[in-house]
């Protein structure tokens, strides 16, 4: 059987920590905690209750701690399951998530959070982004923003977190998809009444998150993408543009405003088609290289 680890990415989280590790080391064989830059007791606390310690010398993100603990799990050939260290995830449930990974029946397992569960701001701003990742995996209905995840050794070779914020776990859904991993995702219970050890609020997160997804269509589809930029531009500069020469054929004069309006956005509508169109080159010829 391969060996089993729990990955914790923490950020000044020594009032939840200890409970965190203590929980998750009955169901895993090695816990491994990425200190990302913690200002308190957090690493300490940890290596004292037995845990691998990673530690940054500052703040790097959620996706460089994912990062190290996929690199980590590939080094010692286990499987990987990771979880927050603020004591919203139930380390109880990790034994659902591993069983399919264990079992064979899947590569990527998702802790799927039950709706009626999520404070209302989240489920808001979540629902979004979930429909906006789903269209890039296929149109799979996925809780995208869940970080308790368990990994197969397979996936854990495929995926991978460049994406240094919260972007992360939607980039490795995507990856994931584009693998052709299998996905499947089982419900766990949230404490959302934990202490939260983030300074960010969601409005953080979710921008992070939707930059994240427009990086990840501009390049995966940059014709469409960059494509329907550039003919919404073209649409607006002939909109704006007839009204100009309308204007200027009843009463002699142009319109300074339409006209700059009209001529800006050629100009972007222009820029995005070339973009698209040199960024599809380079992708292809990437792609070429890669078969070869």
């Amino acid at each position: 059987m391969s060996k089993t680890l729990a990955g914790i990415p923490a950020l000044d989280a020594e009032q939840t920590i200890a409970k965190v590790i203590v929980r998750t080391m009955k169901w895993v064989d090695q816990v491994v905690v990425v200190d990302d830059g913690s200002r308190d007791d957090t690493s300490l606390i940890a290596a004292k209750l037995g845990a691998e310690v990673i530690k940054h010398d500052r703040n790097l993100g959620k996706g460089a701690a994912l990062r190290d603990l996929i690199k980590y799990a590939r080094m010692a050939d286990g499987v990987l399951v990771t979880l927050d260290a603020d004591g919203q995830h139930n380390p109880d449930d990790i034994p659902n998530l591993l069983k399919p990974v264990l079992a064979g029946d899947a590569d990527l397992v998702i802790g799927s959070r039950r709706q009626e569960n999520v404070p209302i701001e989240r489920r808001i701003g979540g629902a979004a982004l979930d429909r906006a990742t789903s269209a890039l995996t296929g149109g799979v209905a996925l809780d995208s923003q869940s970080g308790f995840r368990a990994y197969s050794e397979k996936a854990l070779a495929k995926v991978s977190a460049n994406e240094f914020g919260m972007g992360a776990d939607v980039e490795i859904l995507v990856k994931a998809e584009k693998a052709g991993l299998r996905i499947v995702q089982i419900p766990v219970t949230m404490n959302y009444a934990s202490p939260r050890t983030s300074s960010r609020n969601p409005m953080y997160h979710w921008l992070d998150v939707f930059f994240s997804l427009v990086k990840f269509v501009s390049i995966r589809h940059p014709l469409l993408f960059y494509g329907g930029f550039s003919a919404l531009m073209f649409l607006i500069a002939t909109v704006f543009g007839v009204q100009t020469l309308d204007y200027y054929t009843k009463w002699g004069r142009v319109v300074t405003n339409l006209a700059l309006i009209s001529v800006a956005a050629a100009i972007l509508g222009f820029l995005s088609f070339f973009t698209g169109v040199i960024l599809f080159t380079l992708i292809t010829v990437m792609r070429d290289e890669q078969f070869r």
